[in-house]
């Protein structure tokens, strides 16, 4: 799992809109649980599926936790370090922003879609859910990320329509 773990944080920090903290933090849980559930993964059909699953399970699992909800924002930002984060195109950090505003599972079926170029049946069995499910996730979620990028200049000069 070592060589694949780059692509997890990837995946990971799209499910969390960004948020490369909370990315890393669900990446080290699914490989916790993956560790303990080693002898079941290695007679999987379809380990990369299992998981993504594991992914989607360990962010819905981490917005449910008691202490999240009281954390206390603050006004400051404390320094960051010099080369901590690459940075980021401001069409990225739009597209970031905007799909922070969907849901959990409404944001797994876009990423797993169309960042990961999953077909509708692999993307219900990531989700555990019905094939008719990935769609209408899928498709107001491309609405939803639509509204929230309309007005965002780099899709406004030049792009298809």
């Amino acid at each position: 799992m070592t060589p694949r773990r780059p692509q997890l944080v990837h995946t990971a920090t799209l499910l969390a809109a960004g948020d490369t903290h909370l990315a890393e933090d669900l990446v080290q849980a699914t490989l916790t649980k993956l560790y303990v559930a080693w002898p079941s993964f290695q007679r999987m059909q379809n380990p990369d599926g299992y998981v993504r699953r594991m992914l989607v399970n360990a962010l819905i699992d981490e917005r449910r936790r008691v202490w999240r909800r009281r954390e206390q924002p603050v006004a400051e930002l404390p320094d960051r370090a010099a080369g901590a984060a690459p940075p980021v195109s401001p069409a990225a950090e739009a597209v970031r922003a905007a799909l922070a505003e969907l849901p959990p599972r409404m944001r797994a079926a876009v990423v797993f879609r169309y960042f990961h170029d999953l077909d509708v049946a692999a993307t219900a069995d990531a989700l555990n859910c019905s094939v008719g499910t990935v769609k209408s996730q899928t498709a107001r979620g491309l609405d939803r990320l639509r509204a929230a990028l309309a007005d965002t200049p780099f899709l406004s000069q030049g792009a298809p329509s």
